[in-house]
């Protein structure tokens, strides 16, 4: 079989070769140099790189004019490239998630409008193009939440806590920012904790689920600087169920899905799902939790159109993981100093990983949950799960970034 990959998220974060056998297929990665440099030298594989001018479809589409030939299954584990994917599918005649499936599970306005339609509770929401026509006049006396409807890693996300300031708080970003507003949406903030669910799906069936809570925001680890974590708890066979009619209502039925929810009480409110696996350390704790490496497994589907997982879902998950990331990117100074207040927590028997940078080391200028690439990222265990989300909220009011060596601790 002949595959095509388009190559953005690093290798070392998928291992490929866990989920498709390089020797038995012809695998052509094809991505901008960084990601391609990021490929195993010894690795038998094609590999191409596209200019990163344009999207990845159409310099693909390019280099294919001027290097014809056919492919079997076209592959994006990025969600930044899940639509130029199946672009090219649509265009190649090459079976997958069509264009209007992976549409629905990357538009936040189509996906929360599909959701809804399944009598399952979303925040009340509407295109940001209606909201400036109603001159922000909404249906909620709550908080508003300016986001893109296609983004990802609460990019361009911002909450307005004051109803009568929010519509010109609004115009104001806009304006400031020059926004494309067809791209945005509004939508009712809702408080309470926020759940992530992830597993695989297979012809439209869980294969496996397992349910997070956040400790922390992704909004206040790219705004402010915050640390993220989350960790796990049992999946009732009620949020199973929840869980399934979401994943139905914006027909991701094959590959590996990230969900996530604000609980209002016990009632969840869905927020948005995409059909990938999960940034951060989620992949690494799900395979800790079940023995199951979730992109591997997703490969095997897209590519085998089939999956036995009997073999990983004989025990039960041994919850208690948890995983931890501090940003840098809101630092003050651009040179890792180290840490402050971390000295107990580094050698205490409930760490599992712990990736600090080197002192000395840049920080990155970039949003990144990514471990070696943030400051600190790590794995915690305990007995409980209750106990991880305390931990990590220990970790989370004691350990800081340093603003000069005398102060590491």
């Amino acid at each position: 079989m002949k595959i095509l990959i388009l190559h953005r998220v690093p290798y070392p974060r998928i291992d490929y070769h866990r989920g498709i056998d390089h020797q038995r297929h012809d695998v052509t990665y094809l991505g901008k140099q960084s990601a391609i440099d990021t490929l195993p030298s010894e690795l038998r594989c094609t590999r191409v790189v596209r200019p990163g001018l344009n999207n990845a479809c159409d310099e693909t589409l390019a280099w294919l004019t001027q290097h014809p030939q056919t492919f079997d299954r076209v592959i994006s584990m990025s969600e930044y490239e899940l639509l130029d994917a199946a672009r090219l599918r649509e265009t190649l005649n090459i079976q997958g998630a069509s264009l209007k499936a992976v549409t629905l599970a990357r538009n936040k306005l189509e996906m929360k409008a599909a959701v809804q339609a399944r009598r399952l509770r979303v925040p009340r929401f509407m295109a940001l193009e209606r909201y400036l026509a109603l001159q922000g006049r909404v249906p909620w006396t709550s908080a508003t939440v300016l986001k893109p409807h296609s983004g990802a890693s609460s990019m361009d996300v911002s909450i307005h806590s004051q109803p009568a300031q929010a519509f010109d708080e609004i115009r104001h970003k806009i304006s400031e920012l020059a926004l494309p507003i067809e791209d945005f949406q509004v939508e009712e903030f809702i408080s309470g904790p926020i759940r992530h669910f992830d597993g695989l799906v297979l012809n439209g069936r869980i294969l496996t689920l397992l349910s997070s809570e956040y400790v922390g925001t992704c909004l206040d680890y790219m705004e402010r600087g915050s640390a993220l974590g989350s960790w796990h708890l049992p999946t009732t066979e009620a949020m199973h169920a929840w869980v399934a009619a979401a994943l139905q209502a914006v027909q991701i039925d094959n590959g590996a899905f990230h969900l996530e929810a604000i609980m209002d009480g016990d009632e969840p409110v869905f927020l948005e799902v995409g059909n990938r696996v999960g940034g951060a350390d989620v992949v690494a704790t799900y395979e800790l939790a079940t023995g199951i490496h979730l992109p591997s497994l997703e490969l095997r589907i897209h590519v085998d159109g089939e999956l036995d997982i009997a073999p990983f879902t004989m025990q039960p998950p041994d919850l208690g993981f948890g995983w931890f990331v501090l940003p840098g990117h809101t630092h003050a100074q651009r040179i890792y100093q180290g840490l402050n207040g971390a000295e107990e927590l580094r050698a205490s028997p409930h760490v599992v990983q712990w990736n600090e940078l080197q002192p000395g080391s840049l920080l990155p200028e970039h949003v990144t949950y990514s471990a070696f690439e943030a400051p600190l990222a790590g794995i915690v265990k305990t007995a409980e799960p209750q106990q991880t989300r305390a931990l990590l909220q220990t970790l989370f009011s004691r350990v800081s970034l340093a603003h000069d060596l005398t102060s590491v601790a």
